[in-house]
């Protein structure tokens, strides 16, 4: 049996995006915005209101990054995503978060969180609240990678926004082979 519950923004995993940008003054800012995802190899899309400091930044610069939000700096993570820096003048002083500046964009690397996509604006729908990036780099920080210099997830340690119980969830665990497990039913 199966339980209805009309349409929900619901997905798994959800992950956790930081996204941070440059003010006017060159002052670096971020937040939470778990409602995201990759649409082309290229291509990032995320809902942010245009009510945000780092959404109104990212107007007038038109660059951004968006790094994974991990366990190790979660507490850091929902922070950014409960305080609004147009109230809190001292947000990133807060955070404890060291920034440097992207080689790509106009836009803040957050050196705590080690893997960042960095971002041009394609796009932003103020109506929809809808913002379209192109991904130029990502830079991971060499802490999570493996012997091969691939990224692993079990260094990295991203957490996963549960938008039913507003729980972050670790994502973890080999379970299978990509395209190979599944060659058996072939």
């Amino acid at each position: 049996m199966r339980k209805n519950f009309g349409s929900k923004p619901w997905c798994y995993p959800m992950p956790v995006f930081i996204v941070a940008t440059y003010d006017e003054n060159g002052n670096p800012n971020a937040m939470n915005a778990a409602w995201g995802g990759i649409d082309y190899d290229d291509r990032i899309n995320i809902c942010m209101g245009d009510d945000h400091k780092t959404t109104q930044n990212l107007k007038v610069s038109k660059a951004f990054t968006v790094s994974m939000g991990t366990v190790d700096q979660m507490v850091v993570c929902d922070y950014v995503g409960v305080e609004s820096a147009l109230k809190a003048s001292d947000k990133w002083k807060k955070t404890g978060w060291h920034a440097e500046k992207s080689e790509f964009v106009n836009a803040p690397i957050i050196r705590e969180l080690p893997m960042t996509m960095e971002c041009e604006m394609v796009s932003y729908d103020e109506e929809e609240c809808h913002l379209v990036g192109r991904i130029v780099n990502i830079s991971v920080d060499e802490s999570v990678l493996d012997e091969e210099g691939k990224i692993d997830v079990r260094k990295l340690r991203p957490i996963s926004y549960d938008p039913v119980k507003h729980e972050y969830l670790e994502i973890s665990g080999k379970v299978g082979n990509a395209f190979k497990d599944g060659l058996a039913l072939k």
